[in-house]
């Protein structure tokens, strides 16, 4: 039995709701036309964690992360609640994380306070640009001030760990207005910049009817190197291909899933994965559709993962951290001989995108820059 992977594990919370869908977004989202029935949710949520298996429950929880949708939609009531309630059904780590993410046009002091009580202690403020043509271009609810407001309402309420997410190459953008975006955010002395190209995803408007005057790979790329080195040079570390973090302050949730560790979803359209002794790695998937969740349906899929796809995801998830991984890593979270690898890793050495270092390996600045191929020698 692979003990090591007894170990504490995440907990993944879905808002399906927003005011409005963003073009862009290819999140399980849905507008929510109305009010929203807090007490429902919260009752099927909490319904949908009893029935995970008994193995999980039990062991301790060191992060949780309400995602959307816009969980900042929700009050600050409800979360005291159900954080409250799931304290009674699991164990806490002493240093839980726990992360809301928040759209700056729902933006409220009194929830912001709540939430703050409640327990949280990590915001997630989605910006995505500070130039008001952008936001619209976007499809955004807010407007740069409204963003800025949220900062300091969030500040106000006593929250000392916010992230703020940050896009670049937006349509019409150039290289000085990325800049002059990261420039305003990194002036707010927030504790985490999440800053990411905008990519045309599948089943979004954008990928139907894609913007115009979206900026070149030269150009994104271009930015993304003068992005880096302003963030360098203003003491943000980047640990995570689209992460930046001041000393401390990096992402305990996002970085369990880098390191491939154990997680639960709960919620309309939350995704889980985690091992079981005796049964390996299992991925789960739950109703997407909140109506359908509300009646008690959970559950959409459950499989067992195959050696070929725990490797995969493994190498997909890990090579996007900037610290070194090893052979010893990669068999503890796992469960597989470091034999499996070998061929690919000296594969990845040969074309430049791995090169070995004292502590193992570590993808080049070329493999950083073809990560997708990268991955690919792992698949």
């Amino acid at each position: 039995m692979n003990t090591s992977r007894l170990k504490p594990i995440s907990l993944y919370i879905h808002t399906p709701w927003c005011e409005k869908k963003c073009p862009y977004c290819d999140f399980n989202s849905h507008e929510s036309a109305g009010s929203i029935d807090e007490k429902a949710y919260l009752e099927a949520l909490l319904k949908d964690l009893e029935s995970e298996p008994g193995e999980l429950t039990g062991r301790p929880v060191n992060s949780i992360f309400f995602g959307g949708g816009t969980p900042s939609l929700l009050s600050s009531a409800f979360y005291a609640e159900l954080i409250a309630k799931i304290a009674a059904k699991t164990s806490f780590a002493n240093s839980l994380e726990i992360t809301l993410e928040a759209n700056p046009g729902t933006a409220d002091a009194a929830n912001f306070k709540g939430y703050r009580q409640a327990g949280i202690n990590r915001l997630s403020l989605g910006f995505q640009s500070l130039r008001d043509s952008s936001l619209k271009s976007l499809g955004r609810i807010h407007d740069a001030s409204q963003a800025v407001d949220a900062f300091e309402l969030a500040r106000a309420a006593g929250f000392n760990n916010i992230n703020i997410d940050l896009m670049f190459a937006l349509p019409g953008q150039d290289a000085k207005a990325a800049l002059q975006d990261l420039s305003q955010v990194i002036a707010l002395n927030p504790e985490h910049i999440s800053w990411y190209q905008l990519t045309l995803e599948p089943n979004t408007l954008f990928y139907a009817q894609p913007p115009q005057n979206l900026p070149d790979n030269d150009l994104a790329w271009q930015m993304q190197i003068e992005g880096i080195d302003l963030l360098s040079s203003t003491g943000f570390n980047r640990y995570e291909v689209s992460a930046y973090a001041n000393p401390g302050f990096e992402c305990q949730h996002n970085l369990n899933y880098w390191q491939y560790g154990d997680y639960l979803g709960i919620g309309a359209g939350a995704h889980g994965k985690y091992w079981i002794p005796g049964e390996g790695f299992i991925r789960t998937t739950k109703k997407r559709h909140p109506a359908q969740y509300l009646s008690g349906e959970f559950l959409s899929s459950q499989s067992r993962l195959a050696q070929a796809d725990v490797i995969a995801e493994y190498f997909i998830n890990r090579l996007r951290l900037f610290t070194d991984f090893n052979t010893d890593e990669f068999c503890e979270a796992t469960g597989y001989s470091a034999a499996l690898i070998k061929e690919p890793i000296e594969l990845a050495i040969q074309k430049n995108l791995l090169v070995k270092q004292h502590n193992g390996y570590h993808p080049t600045t070329l493999g950083y820059q073809f990560l997708n191929d990268l991955v690919g020698l792992f698949l």
